[in-house]
């Protein structure tokens, strides 16, 4: 039997890659400074755990498009954060953001527009879903985010239906977008009639708890992607949601036909868990506001490191991640054969145990030494119990070196493999 060529147009997932060669790195007894996978480095709220604990005897099938109970705590939910007004008949509740994206793809005609970088799995997605993929430039003095004027010559140029999948706070870059780009954005997607899907997945961990939804200027428009992985800690949990504006209940309804022949529903104990969460507490409004404490200092720290090391960048205002470019390096680089960010990222990995992604795999060009660096390689949850204890805190870089060593003493690896290029 013949494999799919759909399917041999594709690599495994970068990210994961990277995650599994790092382990099997430290199994052979390698220190690696685990800069690469962007998994959240805080725990699962005690409440929420309980929560699932709580609910581990529910064994019966839930609704395909998912608990009503958490159908409206998401709703309740959005209305809270985002201030969008939004009701649990519009809600879909999938195993993770990343399938629904995929499956919204597969229900609709559209071809899919994806701002350069973006994150490893959009294209993939689209390749899969048989569905044409063009990717938008963006530029570094942008902060790597989209302008209205780039979509609209884009627009221009790409005839047909069109999703534009716009992520904020950024995987890979850390930026996000000012309301001035939102509104500017929406105008040329309304104009144009694009479907956007708001890949909000990181809008609870901006830095400063400013994110806002491109949906309050583009509620027609807007689907808005979130989940439980980023702000609650539970990627592994494999809980995302998909808010549809009422205009698009149709595209709910098409997907709800998909997922009622593919995944059927999200596990039951984690749905009513779920709802826990999303419903929030002091308890969880406290740890979400101390993550964003912690990962805006270690953020800070890092771009203050790398930028000292001559390396290029946006300062990141969400998530956990920077993008630093290695352009400054180029020619010493090339004396190793690195002329590209794969060859790069193969170099730090193999002499020094920093691994890093490529930005070729976020849509960069193969030549260009951008990279993808994630600051989560700590114990966060000795890192918030020590917050816990001592509430004012001061979070210095004597603080980053009680409770976040692996970065502070990766920064100092860095630094001194490239010192002596």
């Amino acid at each position: 039997m013949n494999i799919d060529p759909k399917i041999k147009q594709i690599k495994p997932s970068a990210t994961l890659a990277i995650n599994e060669l790092s382990q099997q790195l430290v199994a052979k007894g390698k220190k690696v400074y685990r800069l690469g996978f962007g998994q959240s480095p805080f725990p699962v709220p005690g409440e929420v755990i309980n929560a699932l604990q709580e609910n581990a005897f529910r064994k019966d099938y839930l609704p395909v498009r998912g608990l009503v109970d958490l159908r409206e705590a998401v709703a309740d939910f959005n209305t809270r954060t985002l201030g969008i007004k939004t009701f649990g008949n519009q809600v879909l509740i999938g195993p993770g953001s990343k399938e629904l994206i995929y499956d919204l793809l597969l229900a609709t005609d559209a071809s899919l527009l994806l701002p350069s970088p973006s994150w490893v799995s959009y294209e993939p997605q689209a390749i899969l879903a048989g569905k044409a993929a063009h990717w938008l430039e963006t530029t570094s003095k942008d902060n790597w985010c989209l302008t209205a004027k780039q979509l609209e010559e884009n627009c221009e140029q790409i005839k047909g239906p069109k999703v534009l999948i716009l992520n904020y706070p950024n995987n890979p870059t850390g930026t996000t977008y000012s309301k001035e780009n939102l509104a500017a954005l929406s105008v040329v997607a309304a104009k144009h009639q694009l479907l956007i899907v708001a890949d909000e997945i990181y809008g609870e961990v901006h830095h400063q708890g400013k994110h806002q939804s491109i949906a309050c200027y583009y509620p027609e428009g807007t689907i808005i992607s979130a989940g439980l992985s980023k702000w609650c800690g539970a990627g592994g949990w494999r809980l995302g949601t998909f808010t549809f504006p009422k205009t698009q209940l149709h595209l709910l309804d098409a997907m709800a036909v998909i997922a009622s022949e593919t995944f059927t529903s999200v596990s039951t104990p984690i749905q009513w868990a779920a709802v826990t969460a999303f419903q929030g507490s002091p308890a969880i409004t406290q740890y979400v506001l101390d993550s964003r404490r912690i990962l805006g200092v270690i953020a800070n720290y890092v771009h203050q490191r790398l930028t000292a090391m001559h390396l290029s960048m946006p300062v990141a205002q969400g998530g956990f991640y920077l993008f630093p470019d290695f352009e400054y390096y180029r020619e010493a680089f090339a004396k190793h054969s690195v002329v590209s960010s794969s060859t790069l990222c193969e170099l730090l990995l193999q002499q020094v145990g920093i691994a890093l992604l490529p930005g070729v795999a976020f849509g960069r060009p193969t030549t260009e030494l951008t990279t993808r660096l994630s600051f989560v390689d700590f114990d966060g949850a000795r890192a918030l119990e020590a917050l816990a204890q001592t509430p004012d805190l001061v979070l210095d870089e004597v603080f980053l070196e009680e409770y976040c060593p692996l970065i502070v003493e990766g920064m100092e690896v860095l630094e001194a493999f490239l010192s002596r290029l």
